[in-house]
């Protein structure tokens, strides 16, 4: 992420964009073209090859910001569940006693379950029976999501005083904020005087209607003394993953056709300063030995998504990973030289690849292995570092050459990425990122038509339309689909690409950066404009690049044409930035035949400034229709604002 804005205040949301009238007119049939501009033609060359499509050109790209993992994919529903405390006391735990009860909380700074969960929550409770309780509430982020006829699995650290008589003392449960009645509940055994992990889980009922308006509440119905430490509550995730993430959203990212995904990101990979850096070693293995780190944006990480999460985040969606190493430098300025101080670092590289892609023999796969996942992980790109170009002692050009030696050496197969040039050193890749306005990239749409092709391959590894909050509006997405059509027609030298940010909670004090893809808050969730066009330019890419040519259509048409052979289809994007709609006359010269039907996608809007919310998720979204009349040579007039992707039948 761009690091001009990262130690900038919270951003408040104010109002949503105001929503324009997506165009009704979809389909085959032509819409009414007020304002037509004058015809233009394009003609593509079907059988003339100008090169090979990048396999994994589209990609997803993923950081802690916004409430990304915490709070959002991360299925955790317990925010601070290791009882971080400050001067106001223990952090999103209140107090609750009912009735009679009688009780105090406190930190124990003397007692915990592991070396690096070293304190817990001491509950001494005074006066409490079954019916009147003494109870701690927390209320998730934002409001824990409750739904009817779901199991929620759970677990916590905990330990007593004494064995209690007669059963269990503590009670874990879902309770609706407005009525405080109890929705689902499991009580623990009995504890003992030693520290212990208890699991359970429980089940809602029928005839719920799914609210947020919930939270989560320990409560101890009997005096006496326990310690509690690490409380975690989910819901059903993904595919079923222990630990795993949320169901919407991974759903929603399977839906954008991503061959890849970069982790763990940008800022989160750097850290504030080099201890609060992303360091893998301290993400992996049983959650109660992760002790979680200050994430860049203001915010505490629990880690509970570590390395091999993120892997299986991959795995789950057929992703390849795209894996970023800590390089020597962090957001605060401060670096370490190359040489000796850099070398532990190196190695801390090498450990991590070896991690992601050695067999059980090795010392870190075993540890893979022991995590719960002999199976390897397939590997091609890694990336030294993130956004060096911000780094004023211009060490990156050392600190760059000894990873890649280093990394070289040991697995000369891999794709190393620069994230800025690097003087006297061979680079395979470079990182370019972009945030612009919409004018900017219709202005730049050509930006690596006559680029060298004898240097690194690019990797466009943040970019984005910065226009419309939380999540982008339908201006956006027009200047995100022309610079794609720029990156399909480049994509012999554009290996990767990465929109970002991915995710935003767009609840308040949910968000740092504006105009992002999918939004969400405990409960729903929806895609932004720029999300569909991302997800049509993706699922619809052939894999060779066809010459084509486009002649009478202004500055505000955009196209793109890919083919794949193997099909017999030739996909034609088309993007028009303009109110008025353009007529245009498409020739396929090279065609032995052209199927007279072909699959129509688009996305319009009347407005630039329309957009979809939580509360109006659909108002801008893609409509399929089939197009007839289709020929070696036919026309079309494209909407105003609008994109369409074309899914043509040819011989």
């Amino acid at each position: 992420m761009m690091q001009a804005t990262k130690f900038a205040a919270v951003l408040w949301i104010a109002a949503l964009i105001a929503m324009g009238t997506m165009q009704a007119q979809q389909g085959g049939n032509q819409p009414q073209a007020t304002n037509k501009t004058q015809a233009a033609t394009l003609t593509i060359s079907a059988d003339k090859v100008v090169a090979k499509v990048s396999p994994t050109l589209y990609g997803l790209m993923t950081e802690e910001i916004n409430y990304s993992y915490e709070g959002g994919l991360y299925g955790e529903l317990v925010q601070n569940r290791t009882f971080r405390s400050d001067w106001s006391g223990v952090n999103e735990w209140i107090v609750t006693p009912y009735g009679s009860a009688r009780g105090s909380v406190a930190m124990d700074k003397t007692t915990g379950p592991s070396a690096v969960l070293s304190t817990s929550l001491k509950v001494t409770v005074e006066q409490a029976d079954a019916k009147d309780a003494y109870g701690l509430r927390n209320g998730g982020w934002w409001g824990v999501p409750v739904r009817a006829n779901t199991t929620y699995t759970g677990s916590v650290w905990a330990k007593g005083d004494a064995a209690p008589v007669g059963g269990a003392a503590v009670r874990v449960s879902l309770v609706a904020d407005d009525s405080g009645k109890v929705l689902a509940s499991a009580a623990l055994p009995a504890l003992t005087t030693e520290w212990k992990q208890y699991n359970f889980t429980m089940k809602t009922g029928a005839g719920l209607v799914a609210s947020a308006k919930n939270s989560i509440l320990l409560s101890v119905d009997r005096p006496g003394t326990v310690w509690l430490q690490q409380v975690s509550v989910f819901p059903p995730t993904y595919k079923g993953r222990a630990n795993g993430n949320r169901v919407d959203l991974m759903e929603m990212m399977a839906g954008m056709h991503p061959a890849f995904l970069r982790f763990p990101g940008g800022n989160y990979l750097e850290g504030n300063t080099i201890a609060e850096r992303f360091n893998w070693k301290k993400t992996i293995g049983p959650l109660v030995d992760r002790p979680g780190h200050a994430s860049p944006w203001s915010y505490h990480s629990t880690d509970g998504m570590g390395l091999l999460e993120f892997l299986e985040w991959c795995e789950d969606l057929k992703m390849q990973p795209v894996l970023a190493v800590y390089a020597g430098y962090s957001l605060g300025g401060k670096h370490v030289a190359p040489g000796p101080d850099l070398e532990p670092y190196v190695q801390d590289a090498l450990d991590e690849i070896e991690y992601v892609t050695g067999d059980v023999t090795t010392k870190w796969g075993a540890e893979r292995a022991k995590d719960g996942h002999p199976a390897v992980f397939p590997l091609t790109y890694v990336e030294i570092g993130n956004e060096d170009n911000f780094d004023r002692s211009q060490s990156y050009d050392g600190r760059y050459t000894q990873f890649y030696k280093a990394i070289k050496k040991k697995y000369p197969q891999l794709q190393l990425i620069a994230t800025t040039k690097v003087n006297g050193h061979a680079m395979d890749v470079l990182d370019d990122h972009y945030y612009r306005r919409a004018e900017e990239f219709f202005k730049d749409v050509h930006h690596y038509d006559a680029a060298d092709r004898t240097g690194p391959k690019i990797f466009v590894g943040e970019w984005a339309t910065r226009e419309g909050g939380p999540t982008t509006n339908f201006g956006a997405a027009l200047g995100d689909a022309a610079w794609m059509t720029g990156m399909e027609r480049n994509s012999d030298l554009i290996a990767i690409a990465s929109y970002a940010p991915l995710l935003v909670n767009v609840n308040p004090n949910g968000m740092q950066w504006q105009s992002n893809l999918i939004g969400y808050d405990a409960l729903t969730s929806y895609g932004s404009p720029s999300y569909y066009a991302q997800a049509m330019f993706a699922g619809h890419i052939g894999t060779e690049i066809v010459a084509a040519e486009l002649q009478g259509a202004g500055d505000r048409l955009f196209y793109s044409v890919t083919k794949d052979a193997a099909k017999g289809v030739v996909y034609l994007k088309l993007v028009n930035a303009s109110s008025a709609a353009q007529e245009l006359k498409i020739t396929l010269d090279g065609a032995k035949s052209v199927k007279g039907a072909a699959k129509l996608v688009r996305l319009s809007a009347g407005s630039t400034a329309a957009t979809n919310t939580i509360n109006d998720p659909k108002r801008v979204v893609p409509m399929e229709s089939t197009v007839t009349g289709v020929a070696k040579t036919f026309t079309r007039t494209v909407p105003g604002y609008s994109i369409e992707v074309y899914e043509i039948g040819v011989q």
